[in-house]
């Protein structure tokens, strides 16, 4: 029976189930899980632009760029001038967003290790480029549908 479950199906249950038990991990700090993913994210590896936080996230700009304006408003986050050129802004923790990050630290690690469990190295690795191979799956009918709506507004 679980051979017939549609992968997809199964790949929006597994994000619901992570986003519930993140949730009920995050309801202390006031957090959703994807400003979770932020702080987290920042807290590994500070100083992205909004643009490559989004790409690591696998989210769009506009979503990503709203979750880091309300981490803003909340002085977890600041924005900075890149000192290699002033067009670009990075991110970073400021005191209290480092200090929320470090008592998320536990969670990430916990969630993280719950998610991989009972996985070999080399399942994981395969199951990793098996959900790459399905974000370019999506990717690509999401171009496709592009390409056909810009084709039929030429033909109008």
């Amino acid at each position: 029976m679980l051979e017939q479950e549609p992968i997809g199906r199964l790949i929006a249950a597994t994000r619901r189930r992570i986003k519930q038990a993140l949730g009920r991990r995050l309801r202390r700090q006031g957090l959703s899980p994807q400003q979770f993913g932020v702080l987290v994210n920042l807290d590994e590896a500070p100083g992205p632009t909004v643009r490559a936080l989004a790409s690591r996230l696998h989210m769009d700009e506009p979503t990503a760029s709203r979750i880091v304006a309300g981490l803003v408003r909340r002085r977890l986050v600041h924005m900075k001038s890149d000192p290699s050129d002033r067009r670009k802004r990075c991110l970073g923790l400021t005191a209290g967003g480092s200090g929320v990050a470090e008592a998320l630290r536990p969670v990430a690690q916990e969630v993280r290790s719950a998610v991989e469990a009972g996985f070999s190295t080399a399942e994981k690795d395969a199951l990793r480029r098996m959900l790459i191979r399905v974000m370019d799956n999506m990717e690509r009918l999401e171009q496709e549908l592009e390409a056909k709506v810009v084709g039929a507004r030429r033909e109008s």
